[in-house]
């Protein structure tokens, strides 16, 4: 599943290739995704202004000049693909919906395994939606410190990664970038997150941002089907330090294979001679 950078990274693509201009075309192909489509989408989205995009987790906002939001979920297999209207190719499969715009930009959400899903919320009322309001922090705003990690995560004997994943403490981190941020900061994923001390929460928090920014910058982790709005992979995944790298060397020690285990159904990859 795409996880924030990766919807940062479409967030963006999108908010270059749609922000200020009308949509004049919306084409549902079907009538939902993973959930029925508002019977009102096509209404609302149409002759409107895209004001603005933004980004909650590993959700995208679009918000139009009539006060509405349309809502991205990319699910598993779920992307945005942006075009130019009216070229004479053949749509890709499994496009679901597709936006046009008065500046000749087609947008289409394509998503095989049909996880994705799309919705209308008010835009004054975006965090109250029902997929966002129980969401915690952003880790790339400045409330994710080492503080607010131990306050969290005060007395809980769950084992960090898992707490980790928990999107009602961080908003959006994923198995891939919570695996890289503990190998950075060399914590076991099995730890206590209850018993971390105070350099070890501090280098947690600053290791989140600067790996979650650096996915960014390069596009986010391409492993199966995200790819980014202009069609082209991400590279974040030749970086990698331990995710997918099970039994390769580790990168910082050199000797020292890389493992996997599973915790709360995924997999978790770990240096056992780095994250002690």
């Amino acid at each position: 599943m795409p996880e924030l950078p990766e919807v940062e990274t479409v967030m963006r693509g999108l908010r270059t290739a749609l922000e200020g201009q009308r949509i004049t075309q919306v084409t549902l192909n079907r009538h939902d995704l993973r959930w029925p489509f508002p019977a009102n989408l096509q209404q609302e989205m149409l002759h409107q202004k895209v004001i603005s995009f933004h980004r909650r987790a590993k959700y995208i906002l679009m918000r139009l000049e009539n006060n509405w939001s349309v809502l991205f979920h990319l699910g598993m297999s779920g992307r945005m693909l942006i075009g130019v209207r009216g070229q004479n190719t053949a749509p890709p499969r499994h496009e679901h919906v597709v936006i046009e715009s008065d500046g000749g930009t087609r947008i289409g959400f394509v998503d095989p395994r049909r996880f994705g899903a799309i919705d209308l919320v008010p835009t004054a009322d975006e965090e109250q939606h029902m997929l966002l309001h129980k969401l915690g922090i952003e880790p790339l705003s400045d409330a994710l410190t080492g503080q607010y990690l131990q306050n969290v995560f005060l007395k809980k004997r769950t084992p960090i990664k898992t707490a980790l994943l928990d999107q009602r403490f961080i908003a959006g981190l994923g198995n891939i970038y919570v695996c890289e941020a503990l190998f950075q900061s060399r914590i076991h994923p099995t730890r206590t997150a209850g018993n971390l001390t105070d350099t070890e929460a501090a280098s947690l928090a600053q290791n989140i941002r600067v790996i979650l920014n650096a996915a960014i910058a390069s596009g986010g982790s391409s492993l199966r089907d995200y790819v980014q709005a202009d069609g082209t992979r991400g590279g974040y995944q030749d970086l990698h330090h331990v995710y997918g790298r099970e039994n390769e060397a580790c990168r910082h020690c050199t000797a020292t294979p890389i493992e996997r285990l599973v915790q709360s159904g995924r997999s978790t990859f770990y240096c056992p001679s780095c994250q002690k």
